[in-house]
């Protein structure tokens, strides 16, 4: 592990591998359960869609602190300006390591990486066929997959 990771690992290397190795697990058997059943694949491809990422759920958590820590600083007592120095803290900590205290609980909640939800993205995509024919040619095969992908 280094000091600044990599963005697309930064989250997963802070992460115990107990929850590392369940997320995956769910994600195996959204997979699985969309293999056996087909008709299933694009009302999953809708729902990761509309999923969170830790990355979001963190810039939320973090904002609506912030937020009342400056309302109760403002009509309560300026002590209250410590929770959204904190927040700022802890943002700057996730942006450069990939960790910060919310994030573990995030992660126990089931919050994946962007990565970790294209995965999955990716792996239905593939089921349900968006990448098969693709032309020989290098620029066409390579426009169908980006087309592929995209979709």
């Amino acid at each position: 592990m280094t000091v600044i990771p990599d963005t697309t690992d930064r989250v997963a290397e802070h992460t115990s591998e107990a929850v590392n190795k369940a997320i995956r697990r769910d994600a195996e058997e959204s997979v699985l359960h969309c293999a056996a059943h087909r008709d299933a694949i694009d009302g999953r491809l809708a729902e990761l869609d509309r999923e969170w990422d830790v990355e979001r759920a963190l810039e939320a958590n973090a904002a609506t602190i912030a937020l009342v820590g400056l309302g109760l600083a403002a009509t309560v007592d300026r002590r209250f300006l410590a929770l959204p120095m904190a927040v700022a803290g802890f943002l700057l900590q996730h942006a450069v390591q990939g960790w910060c205290p919310p994030v573990p609980v995030m992660r126990r909640l089931g919050f994946r990486t962007e990565a970790e939800i294209n995965e999955e993205r990716v792996a239905l995509k593939a089921l349900r066929g968006d990448f098969d024919g693709l032309p020989p040619e290098p620029d066409a095969r390579a426009r169908r997959a980006l087309a592929a992908a995209r979709a």
